[in-house]
This record gives structure tokens, sequence and C-alpha cells, in this order.
């Protein structure tokens, strides 16, 4: 029984683990700029947080909306249609472009928001001249994430990977120069730290593009555009299939930003844990993204197939493989939340001790709740990218605005302000909201498959 299950285990982390690795790359961007931003003092690490909440809620809007591409280009490449995968791409390039524009304006209108957020008025200082920089940098990271969703759709996810590596190598090597001023250079701080997260971006794109520019396998697609000639048909394909899926991730990444803006309410050293937990979390969280876009390309190529048996049968051996391996995050956090959270600050600081202990003993209960939602934050990831995959993106919508912002976000902000859990109580909301979308995508998935099998 179970062997129908596992035997697709090496084909779903030979496909899923480039993408990890990516979406890694991605986050420790964030890792690196925490731990180092973190050496400096808690209110630069608490400014980064504040800064880099606003940029979370329009980065996820661009992530979302890319994801679209890969369900289109999986099934053109299932039914050997290249001018459909081809299209596919323009069209997402011309609307992520549009998009991250868009997005940048809206970030810099919305920057007075800090002021009336009751947030510490020195993190607020800190945090405005890195956010102007950091939100500049999404316009190149939502153009990589159309070229990303394109190179996962035709299942090479080795490619997003390589760039993202690159990536990482640019920011860090411009973090160490530019917050501390080594070599010679000006000492930045933070802002040091958003001028390598601009910079390092444009190298993806300029690399992912470079790479799929010259592979032959991938020439025809990525070359010989004309934007001159948009079709309104895939236009509105791309957009019917993105905006729900960037709401999908907004409505998740919004909940976890007003813990941000409620753990600022609570003073810098709640805000500093809160990032710290936050960040782990979001490693752990990459690996579920992983195989959620390993659901995606599958059960996209078996829907182009039209073999709904076979797409059931693969979409759960997936679940299965995620459920195992968020037991063991689930497992690292419990055991080692005490020690996690000193990777990020500076313990021999006699300056900033006190605050550095406090910062230390909440983060080290807030993971002691992550590690609970762990498995549900990994299933509920996986079988939304499964649905995608199906092309069904409007119910689950409306499924995870209810588990978000009906149960999760009234949880948090009850326990946070109304009891003597504060933090803690935030991050109780974050576990409820996280399993009710895992259960009732499950359900939503459960049920849409036996109809499908049914009807065909």
């Amino acid at each position: 029984m179970l062997s129908q299950y596992t035997k697709e285990f090496k084909y779903n982390l030979t496909l899923s683990i480039p993408v990890i690795m990516g979406m890694l790359g991605h986050t420790f961007v964030a890792f690196a700029d925490n731990v180092m931003v973190g050496q400096i003092g808690t209110a630069e690490l608490a400014a980064v947080s504040l800064g880099n909440s606003f940029v979370f809620i329009a980065m996820s809007l661009g992530i979302g909306f890319s994801t679209a591409i890969t369900p289109l280009v999986a099934e053109a490449d299932a039914a050997g249609k290249v001018e459909n995968g081809k299209s596919a791409l323009k069209h997402g390039l011309v609307l992520c472009t549009v998009l991250g524009l868009a997005l940048f304006v809206v970030i810099l209108l919305a920057k007075p928001l800090m002021f009336l957020m009751k947030q510490p008025i020195e993190v607020v200082n800190l945090a405005m001249p890195y956010l102007d920089l950091v939100a500049f940098s999404l316009v190149p990271l939502i153009i990589f994430q159309a070229f990303k969703q394109f190179s996962e759709g035709l299942s090479q996810t080795k490619y997003p990977m390589y760039a993202t590596i690159i990536a990482n190598v640019v920011n860090i090597s411009l973090n160490y120069v530019l917050i501390f001023g080594n070599f010679g250079f000006p000492k930045m701080g933070i802002v040091g730290a958003a001028i390598g997260t601009l910079i390092s971006r444009i190298v993806m794109v300029i690399f992912i593009w470079s790479l799929l520019r010259y592979k032959k396998k991938f020439s025809v697609y990525v070359s010989g555009f004309n934007f001159r000639v948009i079709e309104k048909k895939v236009i509105q394909k791309i957009i019917s299939l993105g905006f729900p899926s960037a709401l999908q991730m907004f409505f998740e990444v919004a909940i976890f930003t007003a813990a941000i803006w409620l753990s600022g309410v609570l003073g810098k050293n709640h805000q500093a844990a809160n990032q710290i937990a936050l960040n782990l979390s979001s490693m752990t969280f990459m690996v579920g993204m992983g195989l959620g876009v390993a659901a995606m390309v599958r059960v996209g190529n078996q829907k182009g197939l039209l073999n709904f048996k076979e797409l059931r049968r693969i979409a759960f051996s997936i679940f299965f493989l995620t459920f195992l391996l968020e037991v063991v995050f689930a497992l690292i956090f419990y055991c080692f939340n005490n020690w996690l959270p000193t990777i990020y600050l500076d313990t021999n600081d006699a300056l900033n001790k006190i605050d550095n202990l406090e910062v230390i003993i909440i983060a080290a209960q807030l993971l002691a709740v992550a590690a609970f939602f762990q498995i549900s934050d990994g299933l509920q990831v996986v079988i939304l990218g499964a649905l995608r995959g199906l092309q069904d993106v409007k119910v689950p919508t409306f499924l995870t605005f209810i588990a978000y912002w009906l149960i999760g976000f009234p949880t948090s902000y009850y326990l946070c302000l109304h009891t003597s859990l504060k933090s803690t109580g935030i991050w109780i909301g974050l576990l409820a909201g996280l399993t009710a979308s895992a259960i009732l995508l499950y359900l939503r998935f459960n049920s849409l498959t036996k109809k499908l099998i049914k009807e065909s």
C-alpha cells in the first residue's frame, strides 16, 4: 500500500531539491542580512524586520502572481506545444515587470504608515532608508520569478538554484564590506545590507537569462520575443490564474506581517525575537514551497495527459513525503529552541547584553510553538501547489482567507494584546490559521480529484 507512494519519493526529491535550494537562497539573503545586522544591535535588527514587513507583502503578491506561469508551461510541455510555453513566458515577463514597478511605487506611497503603527520611533527612522532600496529590488526579483517559474514548468529546476547561489555570494560579500565598512568601504549599517540585496537581485536576473539564452534546449523559448504583439487571451489567462494565486500567498504572508507589527507594539525586543523565529521558520517553509512546486509541475503534467488517477496518486506521494520531512523539522525546532536564537545575536556584547538575553528568551518560546506548526505549514503549501497544478485557484483563495483572517489573525490579536501570552499568543494564532488552511485545502483537493476521476 505505502509502496505506491514511497516509490515516487526519489523523483519528487530530484525535482524539488533544486527548487528548495533556490527558495532557501532567497531566504538566506534575509538570513545573512539578519545575522550581520544583528551584530550591530537589536534596534537595527528590528528595523530590518519592519522594513521587510512591507516588502514581504508586496513580494508575496509578485511571487504568487508569477506562479501562474508554471502550470501553463507544464501543461504545454506535456502536450508538446512549444509555442504555448513561449507565449506564457513572454506575457508573464510583461505582466511581472509591470507588477514589480507598481509594487515599488505602492511601497513608497505606504512608507508614512510606519509612523502611524505605534512602532518604536528609533526603529522607524532606521527602517526608512533601508526600505527605499529593498523596495526597488522587487522589480528585478519579480522579473527573475517569471524566468524561474518558466524553468520549473519545464521540470528544469536547477537553473534558478544556480542563480540564487550566485546572488547569495554577491549579497554576503557586499554585506561584509558595506555594513561594517571593511576593506576601506564606507560603514553604511543596514543601508549597506539593502544595497547588497538590490545588486544581488539584479545579478540574479542577468545570470538566469544568460544561462537559458545560451542553452540550446531553452533558446527557442527565451529569444525572438515580439513584445509589440500582446495577446489579450493569454494575458487574461495568466491574470485569471495569477491574481488568485497572488491573493493566496498574500493572505498567508500578510498574517505573518501582522505578527511583526503586533510584536512591534510590544517593543523592539519582542519584534527582534519575532524576526528571529520568523526567519528560521521561513527556511523550513521553503522546503514545503519546493515540494509544492514539484506537486504543481507533476499535477500539471498529469492534467495535460488527462490521467487523473495517476495525478491523485502522485499528489498523495508528495503530501506523505512532506509530512515526514516536516516532523523532522518540528523535532529540531523543539529540541534546539534555546540555542537557535543565539546564532543571530552577539551574546558577548556587554553594551546590549540585557536586550540580547531578553530577545533570546522570547525567541526560544516562539520556536517551541513554531515546532508544532511545521507540519501544518508544509502540508498546506504543498496541497496548494497541487491545486494550482489543477489550475484550481478561486476556491482555494477563499479557503485561505477564512483560515488566516477569520481564524488565525483574530486568535493572534486577542492572545497578544488581551492575555499575558504576548508574543507567544501571536504564534499560537499563526498555528491555528495554518492548521485550518491545511485541513480546508486537503478537503478541497480530495473532493475535486475524486470528482475528476469519476467524470473521466
